[in-house]
This record gives C-alpha cells, structure tokens and sequence, in this order.
C-alpha cells in the first residue's frame, strides 16, 4: 500500500501541454478543435499509482502479444548463447535491440491487426470519458488535449473558457502534468511537470489574472502544498526519495527555508492538505511505520508540530474536522485500518477514541472525507461497498455496489461541503460508468447513460483456490458469454503479490479486445497483495514469500481443472515486483504455462538486496528481508529468485519488455536474466536431442522511451 498518499493525496495526474496567454474561447467550444497531440494516459483516480509514485508502488501494466517458440531438432543451425559477463553492458544493449528488430518483423501482420483494434477501443472509450475537474469558488480547472483550462462553473458546458498553460510554450517538451494546485484565492497554480524518460519532476508556479507569468521553477519535487494563498510547501526528489520539506513565499521578499529533514532511509516523505484546509500534514511513511506533523494553515510560519511519534507497525493518516483530528490508523486489534479521533492540542496516542472499526475480512481501498459524512470504499470477497459515517446522525450505512465493479475511481477534488460524492465505477473489461452517492437523499444514483456502450457479452465469476496451506485464494475471471468449450480457449493470468498493492481491475482497452477475440482472463489475488488487507500482505513478505508462489501454482491449476483453458494455452503476465512470483513459478511449474509476458519485471531479488547503493534497496528492505545481516534470510530469498534459480529444463516462451532509463528496476539485472534463460531453454533442448524438440522463444524488448512501466499512449500502443 502506499500509505497516505493512496488515500489523502489528490494529486492531478494528466497529459501535458499548457497555454499562457489570456486566449479567450467562446461558446463555439474551440478547445474541444485542438488537435491531440502526443498524450500520456495516465489513472485519474488521484492515487500515487499514477505518475510518480513513492517506492515499493505500482503502475498499471499494458498488454504484450508473445508468439509461441517452435519446435525445432537441435541438429539445426547452431543458436549461440552469450553471457552478460563475455559482453560489456553496452555491447549486450546493441545485440538484444538487433535481436529484437528481426524478430518483432515477424508479427507486423499481427500487430497491424492489434494497433488499429485498439486504436478504435481507445477512441469508443477513452476519449469520450470526459476530463476530470478542479472547482475553487466558482471556477473550474480542466484539462483536455494537453492544455489547462479555466472557466466559470456554470460556462464549462457553453466553452467560454480560457487557455491557462502549455508546457511546450516553457520548453517542456515530451512532458506531462502529474500535479497542479491553486493557492486559495487563485492568485498562483503550481503545477508539476514529469518526463517519461525520468521520475523527476519539476515544479512550475504560475502567478495567474489577466495575463499568467512564470513565477518561479523549482527542479526536483515530488509533492506541494498551499499553506496561504502566497506560501507553498514541498518535498524534494533525489534518487527515488523524499526526506527533505522546504517552505518558500511569494510575498514581497521572497525566500526559502528547509523546515524538515528525515534521516531514516527507510522513510519517504510527502505533504497533503486536510479537506478543510486548516493544516497541511508532512507524512513520513516506510512500509510499516508512519510519522505525521502538522502545519497550522493559519500560522505557516510556526514550526510543524508531532501528532504521534513512529511506533514500529502503526501506520496513521491525518484529517480535520471541528477540532478534532480524525485518523485513519492500524493501532490497536486486529492490525488492520480502522478510524480514529483525537483532539488537535491533546494528538498523543493514549487519547485516541474509536469511531468505526472494519468488520473482518473487510478491505478498506480508500476514504474520503466531507464536512459531515465520511465514506469509506470497501472491498469483501471481491465484492466493492461503500460505508457512509454521518458525523451528525452517528449512523453508518453500508451499500453494496454492481456485481461487476472490481476498481472504483473517486473524482478529482471533490467539494468538502459538497451534498454529493461522485465517483466511477470500473473493470478490466468494463468502462467507467459515473455514479453518485447523495448525503441528502442517503443514496446511490447511477448517472445517466453516456454515449460510451455498455458492454454485456463479458461474464465475471468468482473462485477461492486452495492453497498449500489450506490458504483460500481469490480469482476473478472474465470471459465472453458467448464463448463455447472453454478449455479451448487461451487464458491470459495475471499476477502482483508485493506491497501489499492490489492487481490494477480498472479498464484497459486491451483487455475487452482479448474477451472480443475468446480469451479468457483471470486475476490472481495471492498473498503479499493487499486485495484481502493488511494481514493478507504480511502473509506474504519477507519469510512469507513462498505463500504467494504457491497461491499463485494453486490458482492455476484450479483454472485448469474447472475447465478454463488449459496449460498449451495458458500465458502469464506479471509487471515489476509481480515478476518475482511470475518468475519462480517459470522456474519451479513450467508446464503450467506456456508463455509468459513482463514488464520491468523484478527478476534478480539476492544481487539486488545485496547492494545497499541502490537507491530503494534500504527501505524494500521491510519488503524483502535484509540478506546483508541474516544469512536465513539470504538462503530463503535464494530459493525463490527467479534469476538464481534458472536451470536447463523446458522453459515457456518469454517476453520482456524493459526501459533504459528504469532508475527501479536496472536493465542490467534484466539483460543478466535473460541471457542465463536463453542458456538454460538452449542447453535443455541440446541435452534432450529429442525429435522436435521444444526451443522457446526468449525476447526482449528494451524501449528508450518511458520509465518503469510508464509510457505514453503511443509508446504503450507500440509495446
């Protein structure tokens, strides 16, 4: 999970590209004219698995086609196999991008095929979803086709709207906007600006009015706050953390101070604003422990103030209402999220009072709260619910949501004093569809219908496999209803295990073309996640980890003996730390499967964790163990990396796709992993010299563009 973050920061995460002059457009909507340029699609959930995200996070995978290896006698051609240590790492970069130009010629027929079909689901779908909005007073900010606009409430359907921003204008070529923030009276916007080639970001400050002008440019933050109208707060960015909080002013004499500094490298820092404004908190989180500071937003120039100090295991999150802090925390029993209260002067642990606790196998996804009512987005079984707390009433009402929603997406901003929560509710194979939760009326309103089809053919089911343990593991599948002898059809698996992040079930255009084309498709909710809690994610860390493969070997097989497919039809896809339980499974059961597709896949866990220079490598280490100071831990950690464990035996075929400029993943260990592969399918194929032997295809795709699963549309259409 990532912490407050996934749960208080609203951070505006679109395409790039902004206008900086007063273009005034009138009612004859000439925004909706400009022509699309490049864009980067990005989650508008608001959570930090969109953009940049704190380490140990996660951002959605896309879908790769991989054609099955072929059967060859070994008395063939002789294939040659070069290890990562004969070749400088420059020489083994240049000989995998000629390897993978003449192989991908052989599916130009196919990808032909699959861009244009995918072309036309992004156009029918997500196009036409509408741009998320940010209301202050009565103006709106809104993004569409790469510029940010401004309009008042009641003209943004009329489009007398003005044009704000273009990065481009500022130089910021081939960027996207991550973040933007209007100070309260909309004097000044800070927006953030993100490359796809890095995780840096930069931080512009726009002094806004008749004619908008560059104020300032801060390099290297990841997070920022309004405390006044002419005070911000942010955090600064280097090598994949955030330990460092500076404030800097607007005023007449300007200047900057450093107001806090974390010294474990086990913690990152970010800043979030309270829904009512009054106190901006500085979080410092690692993965099983949070410190929270306020900023009192009426006296910004006074030192933050300590809510609770770090107690190893608790983690908390701060909001306001009427004096008092209420706090989302897993203090006390079960360890799991439940919501406090504490007064501001007395904030200490010891008078933290119960408002509402999960009631068993609950997941709490995420919280929102108003200025009288929380709601909290819960998951049980698979199935999505929302529990509304009135502050008023005292009442909770639990509601439980369509049985086809697996992902939901809070809208951007919304109102404190609002009597509405709007929000979307989603699927893999499902569209956004808008619905409404009306305070006033006690309940959900499902939006009128859009022009966006609803899709009808895909069928959702349910399972529990058992695991080795007795464990009962949850699978989600989709499958067209319309599809006949299913254990003929090819199933695409999906797999994350880590963090205690649930797999990404919001829609992919890709996955509805594969349920239009008879796949079927399966998520595989296995232990290390977070789909069944807190406890579900410690029950498969650290010395745990083998639960989570062998989740994974029992979803499988469950599959294959209810009838979905069955193993010579089988892929598995994994992206980043998924590629740890993805890869074991290819190394321990690779009959199961028959082809297995990654990205940026974390492959070689022992070499990593070994390098305390790595910039993630202290703070995974509440993930992963510490190999460097308990060799049991060293040994459980061998047993199941993917790259230790690669043996000459009949292999799946695979495909990687991996990125240059990856500061999480390095392509080393990627180039490393794929070269022992190759070794190991070849050396199996030779030894065996049996008629028509199985050689698998091994290949990797190293894209120059990107950066840790991140890419823009069209980058992501060519993978």
């Amino acid at each position: 999970m990532c912490w407050t973050s996934e749960f208080f920061i609203r951070g505006l995460s679109f395409s790039v590209k902004h206008y900086s002059k007063n273009y005034h457009l009138q009612t004859i909507c000439l925004y909706s004219q400009i022509k699309p340029k490049k864009c980067h699609i990005l989650d508008w959930s608001g959570s930090t698995h969109n953009g940049t995200v704190p380490p140990g996070s996660i951002l959605p995978w896309r879908f790769f086609s991989c054609k099955e290896g072929t059967k060859i006698p070994c008395k063939r051609k002789k294939i040659t196999s070069i290890t990562a240590s004969e070749l400088s790492y420059k020489d083994l970069l240049k000989s995998e991008q000629e390897n993978w130009n003449e192989i991908s010629g052989r599916y130009k027929t196919m990808t032909k095929r699959i861009k244009e079909k995918m072309k036309e689901l992004h156009n029918k779908y997500t196009l036409n979803s509408g741009s998320p909005q940010i209301k202050v007073g009565e103006s709106v900010y809104f993004e569409e086709n790469g510029y940010i606009f401004l309009s008042k409430a009641d003209d943004v359907d009329e489009g007398n709207v003005r044009i704000l921003f273009s990065a481009e204008d500022l130089g910021f070529y081939n960027a996207f906007i991550q973040r933007i923030r209007i100070s309260p009276d909309q004097r000044y916007m800070a927006i953030s600006l993100k490359s796809e080639n890095s995780e840096d970001a930069t931080c512009v400050i726009m002094k806004l009015g008749d004619f908008p002008v560059v104020e300032e440019v801060i390099p290297n933050v990841f997070s920022f706050e309004w405390a006044t109208t002419d005070v911000l707060y942010y955090t600064s960015q280097k090598n994949l953390k955030c330990q460092n909080v500076f404030m800097t002013t607007f005023t007449k004499q300007k200047h900057t101070k450093l107001v806090y500094i974390e010294q474990d490298a086990r913690f990152f820092v970010d800043i979030y604003c309270t829904k009512d404004r009054r106190f901006l908190t500085i979080n410092s989180n690692s993965k099983t422990t949070s410190e929270v500071w306020l900023v009192d937003c009426r006296h910004p120039f006074k030192l933050p103030v300590l809510v609770q100090a770090r107690t190893k295991g608790v983690i908390y999150h701060i909001e306001h209402r009427n004096d008092e802090l209420y706090i989302l925390t897993t203090y006390g029993e079960p360890a799991e999220y439940k919501l406090m209260k504490a007064p501001v002067a007395s904030s200490g642990m010891e008078n933290w009072q119960l408002v509402y606790a999960l009631e068993e196998k609950n997941k709490l996804i995420d919280l929102e709260m108003f200025s009288d009512h929380c709601i909290m987005f819960l998951q049980n079984a698979g199935h999505l619910y929302l529990n509304v707390i009135s502050f008023v009433s005292h009442s909770v009402q639990s509601i439980k949501l369509p049985a086809w929603a697996c992902a939901f997406e809070l809208e951007s901003h919304p109102e404190h004093a609002t009597s509405t929560c709007y929000f979307q509710l989603t699927s893999p194979v499902h569209p956004p569809k808008r619905f409404a939760y009306s305070f006033k009326e006690n309940n959900l309103i499902e939006q009128a219908a859009q022009e966006v089809p609803i899709i009808t053919n895909c069928h959702t089911t349910r399972l529990l496999a058992k695991s080795k343990d007795e464990t009962l593991v949850p699978i989600t599948v989709f499958h067209n209803m319309n599809s006949k002898e299913l254990h003929r059809k090819p199933l695409l698996v999906h797999v994350y295990g880590a963090y205690g992040i649930d797999l990404n079930m919001s829609f992919k255009e890709e996955k509805l073309m594969l349920i239009e084309e008879g796949w079927i498709l399966a998520y595989c909710h296995v232990r290390g996640g977070g789909e069944l809690g807190l406890r579900w994610h410690k029950d498969g860390c650290q010395h745990n980890k083998l639960k989570g493969l062998h989740d994974l070997k029992a979803c499988i097989m469950l599959l294959h003996e209810l009838g979905f497919s069955q193993p010579k039809y089988t892929a598995l896809a994994a992206a980043s730390a998924g590629g740890v339980l993805a890869g074991a499974l290819c190394n321990t059961d690779p009959e199961l499967i028959r082809a297995m597709v990654l990205q940026a896949p974390f492959v070689d866990v022992l070499n990593t964790m070994m390098k305390t220079h790595l910039p993630l490598t202290i703070e995974e280490q509440e993930e992963w163990g510490n190999p460097l100071a308990d060799e049991k831990c060293m040994k459980y950690i061998k047993s199941y990396c993917p790259y230790h464990n690669i043996k000459p035996q009949c292999y799946p075929s695979v495909f990687i796709t991996a990125y240059e400029n990856d500061q999480r993943i390095p392509l080393t260990g990627v180039l490393r992993y794929v070269q022992k592969l190759r070794k190991a399918a070849l050396d199996h194929a030779c030894r065996t010299r049996k008629k028509g032997n199985w050689i698998p295809n091994v290949i990797l795709d190293i894209q120059a563009n990107g950066s840790h699963c991140d890419s823009s549309w069209e980058d992501s259409l060519n993978e």
